[in-house]
């Protein structure tokens, strides 16, 4: 399974690499407009843009995502712990079964 997983890794970066690689014509970036009519601007590659978009879009599903599994593990920990309470034995089962009797030794065979 480890090999599948590095194979789709070194494919999806493949895939990325070529993608940045025909697309790294500079374009003029807009961040925020300036009081003389202009624009604050960065140029970048189009590819470069284009993932760093695609990531800033992954963030909050991802953050999402990450906190419902939080949720979901904190509540199996609580039910867990609650079946473990729940089926422990008491005190007094846990004596009895403690309390056994002891072994003959071989003098009391002996003897009967």
């Amino acid at each position: 399974m480890q090999v599948i997983r590095t194979i789709a890794w070194v494919v999806l970066t493949a895939v990325l690499v070529a993608f940045i690689a025909m697309n790294w014509t500079k374009v003029p970036v807009n961040f925020w407009p300036l009081a003389d009519g202009n624009y604050f601007h960065f140029e970048w590659p189009v590819g470069v843009v284009a993932l760093l978009f695609f990531g800033l879009g992954m963030l909050p599903v991802w953050a999402y995502l990450r906190a419902v599994r939080w949720r979901l593990n904190r509540r199996i920990a609580s039910l867990e712990n609650s079946l473990r309470a729940t089926s422990m034995p008491s005190l007094a089962e846990a004596h009895e079964a403690v309390l056994v009797t002891p072994i003959e030794t071989p003098s009391e065979i002996e003897k009967s």
